[in-house]
């Protein structure tokens, strides 16, 4: 864990959780596992918001706990998990492209259980209902069987997965998760370590979302203390859900690696690719070296039904992807026609390697981007054969090599005729190793993400006093229209705000949209190298 990590997951809980759950985490990453008392010690907070902290890091999955090291009766230690934290900063992304394949009701889904860590199904259901059920017509409502029958589909596609079995029984009371009698594992439940990881139970829910009225709004939180100490059996309690990171990751990884072959060839070349992904998502492991092979008579019969491709077209599109030097598609037998497998370690490494490049030549420009790419294809080389091989005049080739070595974009390796290392007795040679580079460049990536949202922060935090107006205002307009007020009124209100201050309202939003947008293109070259980074570690161990 480095430094860039940590100051990045502070960044991210301080921004979804406060400044207390904040202190707590950074001091858990920089210390390691630690009891309840040291952690008291060294944050100088109050048990009390300690214990609060520990507990919302423990239902978003962001720490764990294990019994104490010195035996029986020794304190409960806490564990941060900093890969956790930074799945913060992917959060937009799992919402929109639950939005993307099961429209406003998977989308709300997959949000109120980011939000909330983990949750029911039968909770789940009742609160997205009532949500999309506020955002409707007066006198429409939506069904709770309509959002069971969405929740189920992004169970049986994987995107959700029950809690193992102790952290559902914890999950219902954060008191609970404090003490040391039920420790949790801190690895993702699998089908594999956990048999009903993807059952759905039988639920019995009958109804309607509901709209709260205004006259309600104060009684809120009585009436949800009311229901947690009187709850409606359905059938579920105990069985709590959470999102499965890692098959939003497998998504991600399928769409990228399409999207990559789109541009090498063309459209049909990527509808392939895409079937056969879509044929082994489920089958496949998220961290398997390459998909289960499929006969090309299996891909004819599951390409879709407007790509009217002939089967003779087929096999020559094969034959193409398989002798492209990318190499995302290989051949793996000739039964049924053939036997092909999409080489997703190798897809991963290809599309690392061009990101590398595109960072090089954006910063150094074409140049040097060019020597770059020629040492990642020669391996090693001497000053003189790069200016040879890159054509570039020696000083330039010079000064080029040296500024990529002095950001560790390029190693110098050094093998010596003699044992006495004497200069004019030694080959110098230069060379890229992509995957330390990959490294580093992952590292720069968090320490732009911290900027980015540090700035955005500043942004908002100099305009403090102009947001909290509009927000009033807007509050202000939202109940007067839901009285029925005259035009009049609103335009009175609503020229609260000054042309100036409307100005620099139009200007802030403007910045912040940037930094966000920003983020989140950072974000798709984190989860690329990431993914690179881990599939080339497990398949060299």
């Amino acid at each position: 864990m480095t430094a860039q990590e940590v100051r990045l997951c502070g960044l991210l809980l301080q921004e979804h959780f406060g400044e207390v759950v904040e202190k707590v985490g950074r001091n858990l990453l920089k210390s390691g596992t630690q009891n309840l008392r040291a952690i008291v010690h060294e944050t100088g907070l109050s048990v009390d918001l300690v214990k609060k902290s520990v507990c919302v890091l423990l239902q978003h999955g962001a720490c764990s706990f294990i019994q104490g090291r010195k035996g029986p009766g020794s304190p409960t230690e806490y564990r941060a998990h900093c890969d956790r934290m930074l799945r913060i900063l992917r959060y937009p992304r799992y919402i929109y492209t639950a939005k993307t394949l099961y429209g406003d009701t998977g989308e709300i889904i997959i949000e109120e259980l980011l939000q909330r860590g983990h949750m029911t199904m039968s909770s789940t259901v009742k609160t997205v209902a009532d949500r999309l059920t506020q955002n409707m017509e007066e006198g429409s409502s939506m069904d709770y069987g309509e959002v069971s029958t969405t929740f189920s589909k992004l169970v049986e596609t994987h995107f959700l997965q029950r809690c193992p079995p102790a952290a559902g029984a914890t999950g219902g009371s954060q008191t609970a998760a404090l003490t040391p009698a039920a420790p949790v594992s801190s690895a993702a439940p699998t089908p594999e370590s956990f048999p009903d990881c993807y059952t759905v139970p039988q639920v019995k829910l009958i109804g309607r979302g509901k709209r709260p009225l205004a006259s309600e709004e104060g009684e809120d939180q009585r009436n949800a203390k009311r229901a947690k100490m009187d709850p409606e059996t359905h059938g579920d309690e105990g069985i709590y859900w959470q999102v499965n990171f890692e098959r939003f990751h497998q998504y991600f990884r399928d769409q990228t690696i399409i999207s990559a072959v789109a541009n090498k060839l063309d459209q049909t070349s990527s509808e392939i690719v895409r079937t056969m992904l879509r044929m082994s998502e489920v089958t496949t492991s998220s961290t398997a070296p390459c998909t289960k092979p499929l006969s090309a008579n299996e891909i004819f019969r599951s390409l879709p039904a407007t790509y009217n491709i002939p089967r003779h077209i087929l096999d020559q599109y094969l034959t193409l992807l398989v002798d492209d030097p990318m190499e995302f598609v290989g051949k793996a037998g000739e039964s049924g026609g053939g036997m092909f497998i999409v080489n997703l370690n190798r897809a991963l490494a290809n599309l690392a390697r061009a990101t590398l490049e595109s960072i090089v030549q954006e910063r150094f420009g074409s140049r040097s981007a060019r020597i770059f790419r020629l040492l990642l294809r020669k391996r090693h080389l001497e000053q003189k054969q790069v200016e040879d091989f890159a054509m570039i005049p020696a000083k330039e080739a010079k000064d080029m090599l040296y500024t990529l070595l002095s950001q560790n974009l390029v190693q110098l390796q050094e093998i010596p005729k003699t044992p006495d290392f004497a200069p004019s007795r030694t080959f110098y040679l230069y060379t890229v190793n992509q995957l330390p580079t990959a490294k580093l460049l992952l590292q720069n990536c968090y320490k732009t993400v911290a900027n980015l949202m540090e700035r955005r922060l500043f942004e908002a935090k100099e305009s403090k006093r102009l947001l909290e107006k509009s927000q009033r205002i807007e509050a202000i307009l939202a109940s007067l229209q839901a009285s029925g007020a005259e035009p009049e009124q609103l335009t009175e209100v609503e020229e609260m705000i000054t042309a100036p201050e409307r100005q620099q309202l139009d200007s802030l939003r403007l910045h912040v949209n940037k930094l966000d947008s920003a983020e989140n293109q950072v974000d798709e070259t984190i989860f690329l190298l990431e993914s690179y980074i881990s599939s080339a570690t497990k398949s060299t161990s």
